[in-house]
């Protein structure tokens, strides 16, 4: 059998809906792996927050994290590693915005939030990964993956036309779910990390079967050879690809049940 890579994301994808991982998708990964198969993880979280899923799984996986802006490998070694220009970061960190939307950098190894928010901790239960505070004038400008500004979609519809005007090419920008606005360096996302990732470990994109549910897999399900979306996507998903397959719904673990009937396990 042909080796193929399998990629996923989490949240609304991989994980249920307590944001943790069924004992069907664990038994299942782990099976793929003993076939000889690749398996990778692509998510806008931060990588020690995707880390804790790895082990969980206790297989060799490739953890590609902040929608693209790091790529490690099973071992842990830093791949690649993109970060929003300073000046770009700066004028995002001091963009104003109303007192209930949330700024929050992901950095190489922290998650800066600008104030407490208990509702941004809910699906890192988890896995522990928790937030500092830090008021936006201590935020650093220099080696931020990931910007994120959390609030309603109204509220992000007008940042996100700020954003646009200030990054140009320089920043992507798309959203992991409607009250997530999330900022990268221009040209980074999950579809070009894993463009990489297929051509280090010499495996086709017609090989590859990804999994993913929201705007910010759409350029990694485009790439792959087999795309599949999720009962639960976003619904301009089927639109914005224009191909793949609607699958189960992540709370009761459609990943699972596809790749069991894919590989017949």
């Amino acid at each position: 059998m042909t080796p193929r890579l399998i990629v996923s994301d989490l949240d609304g994808t991989l994980l249920g809906r307590d944001h943790t991982l069924h004992d069907s998708t664990v038994e299942v990964l782990r099976a793929l792996v003993e076939q000889g198969h690749h398996l990778a993880l692509a998510s806008g979280r931060h990588y020690l927050d995707m880390r804790v899923f790895r082990d969980q799984l206790d297989v060799p996986m490739h953890l590609i994290s902040s929608n693209g802006a790091y790529t490690h490998d099973p071992s842990d070694t830093l791949l690649d590693a993109h970060h929003v220009d300073p000046g770009k970061a700066r004028a995002l960190i001091e963009l104003s915005r109303p007192a209930n939307v949330r700024l929050s950098l992901y950095l190489d190894d922290a998650w800066y939030i600008d104030s407490e928010s208990p509702s941004h901790l809910g699906m890192h239960a988890a896995t522990g990964f928790v937030y500092q505070v830090v008021p936006p004038r201590e935020m650093p400008s220099q080696g931020i993956g990931k910007v994120l500004y959390g609030g309603s979609p109204a509220e992000l519809a007008k940042i996100e036309a700020r954003v646009r005007e200030i990054g140009g090419r320089d920043l992507h920008v798309t959203y992991s779910t409607p009250d997530s606005l999330e900022i990268m360096a221009g040209g980074v996302n999950k579809g070009v990390a894993l463009a990489a990732l297929l051509e280090r470990i010499d495996v086709k994109a017609e090989e590859c079967l990804a999994f993913g549910d929201n705007l910010n897999d759409v350029e990694m399900l485009s790439l792959a050879g087999e795309a599949h979306y999720m009962h639960n996507a976003h619904p301009e998903m089927a639109e914005r690809l224009g191909r793949g397959r609607r699958i189960g719904h992540h709370g009761e673990a459609g990943v699972a049940t596809l790749l069991r009937e894919r590989f017949g396990l």
